[in-house]
């Protein structure tokens, strides 16, 4: 007993060593698992780092460009239109023209470095051009060195915009050997010094910073590497917390354990944010560049590199065009640091500080300057390559869009329309204009709507409208080629037609009279409905159906007899192919808004000719664009005088529906043809015929382009004989005094007079050289 009392039994005993054994052992299962997981968690980022930067490491978009700018001596251009195209396509106004992309004028002589551009025929460098002008039209190209004459000059073409995926990120893409030395050190300079002695976190940097932010009792210093802050924008996000600034670490680490130092750093020059563009973040060096400054990397100053690499802390804050001091002062400052740093010499930092910023006065952006047409290019696009080739793959889409007409488009429209609702005393006029080539079918400017920097609904593609007396001449070509001459005599009298199953249908002419016996010409010249329906239920209405198809529209419509009258639904894309028919003298040829597609390396992928196709005989067209030259010369369309001189001999045609609802007109000269629609969207009557509407807004915007005269190719076997008047009735619209019309052979009406052509005896017959008299040689 006395032993146990002086050795008494521990408390705890194997009990209290078990329970601390098995704490022991659940501290080392939970270590181990943290260690497992956080081991799985770092295989699960370095799995999620080397995926995208061994793949494709950005999303890069389409890039859509105009059509490129050819100089030549007697082209019709001012000093103010070429500038006006150089600075859409990023050009700078420069004191002296000496880096790629900048230009300078003294009066009516122009200097410019064009820019190196891949086109589908190979890579064009740089040039130094100086371009003397005459008054409106160019004089004489030179090489600026030399001397040397030019016959022909190609400027890099403006970018219009481009395919985005949905993030609306933009960059430029550069390899570190593309990557401007000074720019090179004054980032380092600046955001990180020792990034090439570190391995992705610099823990001294970060006591650096810790220390300057205490004495200056806020943030001036951040101790995060490039390296950090590539991982930060290329993989996380801006969240200010501890999960992500410890991801952003391990993330760093995993970062320069797998890929050099030179791969980091261009990545971080390409993936920067830098600004934003409208709904467009401007990422990386060398968008910013062309963004700012209008320049390429290579050729930014001293002064414009320290605005740059100063605006990293801040896109927003510095941005030198929302506040230019605060830029300034941001500028300054990093100019210190690299003369300090020994980036720059003394005497080039007096210079850059004395320059102040650099930025361009002007601002054209290039996201998506023209959506109404660029949704026509996607729409096309979309026919032969995926989405994803157009946001993600980098491809160079060149176009047909010419900048001077699209502007001339975007004026007149935006100008015309206020001033016909204050003369018609209406509201809410919306409008569409397509125009193009006369002879290849290119597409060289739309606008979908009045405002056409407004995305939404484009009425140039998907408003589908009655189209009135646009169809007309169709029903005419329908009938020439069923034994109707131009002098074939038409009844423009009143009649009830009868169909079976419904109403008897009373047509009418717009001036609700009637205007006798008259030529099947001037039937069409004055648009008179009467006679037009007689004609049509003649040769037959299905018939006229058909040829619509033929001439490439190819939507189904009833062969009711009210189709005679244009109730037919059309897109002003849809008439203005079907007036390239007739435009183009009988040959259906698809029109385009592509010329080529390039892939990211300047490879040729997709070229898009000229394709063509003979629908109607020359000869039948060539009686209808005479006709239709007499619509502008003498009929419905003859206040085009406001705007072209007769000896443009511009063919066309009014249109305008029930209630003037929509008011149209459809013409061409010898190099253009263009359609213009006007309307409410609400479908409500504007008050405007299209000679009173449309015509207007054709007419100006015409009149801008200066219009080559229209001069019909004659066709072989063309006979031309004068009438006689007294074989019509009498006319008050148009005296009978000019009755030469041609015929096509063999079908010269009795009694008419020979004459060898549509004036005087002896005077030299109109023939057109171009594109299209080589087609119609290839179908004789």
């Amino acid at each position: 007993m006395a032993q146990k009392k002086l050795f008494p039994k521990k408390k705890g005993g194997k009990g209290s060593r078990r329970r601390r054994w098995s704490l022991l052992k659940i501290l080392l299962t939970a270590t181990l698992l943290l260690l497992a997981a956080l081991v799985l968690y770092v295989m699960y980022l370095d799995r999620v780092i080397r995926l995208k930067f061994d793949g494709k490491r950005w999303a890069l978009p389409a890039v859509v460009y105009a059509r490129p700018l050819e100089l030549y001596p007697g082209l019709v251009l001012t000093p103010a239109m070429l500038a006006e195209e150089l600075e859409l396509g990023g050009y700078r106004r420069d004191k002296a023209a000496k880096d790629p992309g900048g230009y300078d004028r003294t009066g009516q002589v122009m200097h410019l470095v064009t820019r190196d551009f891949a086109f589908p025929d190979g890579l064009e460098k740089s040039a130094h051009l100086t371009v003397e002008f005459d008054g409106s039209a160019i004089k004489q190209i030179s090489a600026t060195q030399s001397g040397a004459e030019i016959s022909l000059a190609r400027i890099d073409p403006a970018r219009i915009g481009s395919f985005h995926p949905l993030e609306n990120e933009d960059r430029v893409i550069y390899k570190r050997n593309e990557l401007p030395e000074l720019l090179v050190k004054t980032l380092l300079a600046v955001e990180d010094r020792h990034f090439y002695s570190h391995s992705g976190v610099d823990p001294l940097g970060i006591l650096r910073a810790m220390f300057a932010n205490i004495r200056a009792g806020k943030t001036v210093q951040g101790g995060s590497t490039l390296t950090q802050q590539l991982v930060k924008n290329f993989f996380l996000n801006n969240e200010r917390t501890l999960q992500r600034k410890v991801n952003e670490a391990i993330m760093a680490l995993l970062l320069e354990a797998h890929y050099s130092k030179d791969e980091i750093l261009t990545a971080y020059a390409n993936e920067i944010f830098l600004g934003q563009d409208r709904g467009r973040s401007v990422h990386g060096f060398g968008l910013a560049s062309q963004f700012y400054f209008r320049r390429e990397l290579q050729d930014l100053s001293p002064g414009q590199i320290a605005m740059l690499v100063g605006m990293i802390k801040g896109p927003s804050y510095y941005d030198p065009r929302q506040d230019p001091k605060r830029a300034l002062l941001r500028q300054q400052l990093v100019l210190e640091v690299m003369r300090k740093e020994g980036v720059i010499t003394e005497k080039a930092y007096r210079i850059a500080m004395a320059a102040g910023l650099e930025e361009s006065s002007s601002v054209q952006s290039g996201f998506n300057r023209y959506p109404d047409f660029l949704e026509l290019v996607r729409r096309q696009l979309t026919r032969e390559y995926r989405e994803a080739d157009l946001t993600s793959n980098g491809l160079k889409i060149l176009t047909t869009l010419d900048p001077q007409v699209q502007q001339q488009v975007e004026i007149n429209l935006r100008q015309t329309l206020p001033a016909l609702e204050k003369r018609r005393g209406t509201s809410k006029l919306e409008g569409a204009v397509i125009v193009s080539s006369r002879e290849g079918g290119e597409i060289l400017a739309l606008a979908g709507s009045r405002n056409a920097m407004q995305p939404g609904f484009n009425r140039a593609l998907d408003a589908q409208r009655p189209i009135g007396s646009l169809i007309k001449p169709l029903v005419y070509l329908t009938a020439l080629s069923n034994g109707y001459t131009l002098a074939t005599p038409v009844a423009d009298t009143s009649f009830n037609l009868k169909t079976a199953g419904a109403k008897a249908w009373r047509p009418e002419n717009y001036d609700k009279q009637e205007h006798g016996t008259v030529p099947f010409y001037d039937a069409l010249a004055h648009s008179y409905n009467l006679a037009t329906v007689k004609i049509g239920m003649d040769v037959g209405v299905a018939k006229v159906v058909a040829n619509l198809k033929r001439a490439g529209i190819t939507r189904d419509f009833k062969p009711y007899p009210s189709f005679l009258l244009g109730t037919a639904e059309l897109s002003p894309l849809e008439v203005a192919q079907l007036y390239q028919l007739f435009a183009t003298g009988g040959f259906h040829q698809p029109q385009r808004c592509i010329s080529s597609v390039l892939t990211v390396e300047n490879t040729l992928l997709q070229r898009y000719g000229l394709t063509v196709e003979q629908h109607f005989a020359p000869q039948e067209i060539f009686l209808l664009n005479t006709a239709l030259q007499r619509v502008v010369s003498e009929g419905t369309a003859r206040s085009l005088a406001q705007y072209l001189p007769p000896s443009v001999g511009a063919a066309g045609k009014t249109g305008t529906t029930d209630e003037l609802r929509d008011s149209w007109f459809a013409g061409f000269t010898g190099n253009r043809l263009a359609v213009v629609w006007l309307g409410r969207d609400d479908n409500k009557p504007t008050g405007l015929t299209g000679a009173s509407g449309a015509m207007v807004v054709w007419g100006r915007i015409m009149q801008s382009l200066q219009p080559q005269p229209l001069e019909l190719i004659e066709p072989e076997g063309i006979e031309w004989a004068r009438l006689d008047a007294g074989s019509y009735s009498p006319s008050a619209d148009t005296p009978r005094t000019n009755l030469i019309l041609p015929f096509a052979p063999g079908t010269m009406p009795r009694g008419a007079t020979p004459t060898s052509g549509p004036s005087d005896p002896g005077q030299e017959k109109k023939s057109s050289p171009g594109i299209l008299n080589t087609i119609r040689g290839w179908f004789n």
